[in-house]
């Protein structure tokens, strides 16, 4: 149950034509305390609902938990959360050994692209396709809670 991810801005739209999948995600959270998150997710017709602890000081690694929950029951859970719902399409992307999940956000937070590519372990090599940017594992500006609080188009 815990989660090791490291995260990259995209500075090409070149994923696209590689992805072998796309999905639209709806997600909000019931709670964003620094110590613990609950997001609620709507990708298709799939519902989940997610606790994440606090990120390792590295931000590589965290707990995580989570649980498929009826569409229904994500819609309606959904009318609960926190203001600042986040819409994205998420692409995933096949490299190497891996698989990166792209996401393009939409709304307010237009305009940002960020990949994710998931580990077994914090020090495991990963192939790093072209249109990966600058690092930004660890930077909490760039977490989906935070991003639903200060969007990126809300940044100076």
């Amino acid at each position: 149950m815990i989660e090791i991810e490291r995260k990259f801005l995209v500075i090409s739209e070149v994923f696209k034509t590689q992805s072998h999948r796309q999905i639209r995600i709806i997600q909000g959270f019931l709670n964003t305390d620094p110590e613990r998150t609950v997001r609620v997710r709507l990708k298709g017709d799939k519902g989940t609902l997610t606790v994440k602890g606090i990120s390792s000081n590295n931000g590589l690694s965290r707990f995580e938990w989570e649980r498929e929950i009826s569409k229904t029951d994500a819609e309606a859970l959904l009318q609960l959360c926190e203001k600042g719902v986040i819409h994205k399409v998420r692409y995933e992307v096949d490299v190497g050994q891996h698989v990166f999940e792209v996401d393009e956000f939409s709304g307010s937070n237009s305009g940002l692209i960020i990949a994710e590519v998931e580990l077994g372990h914090e020090d495991e090599a990963f192939e790093k396709p072209d249109w990966l940017g600058k690092e930004v594992t660890g930077d909490l500006r760039y977490y989906n809670s935070q991003l639903s609080k200060y969007p990126f188009k809300s940044w100076a």
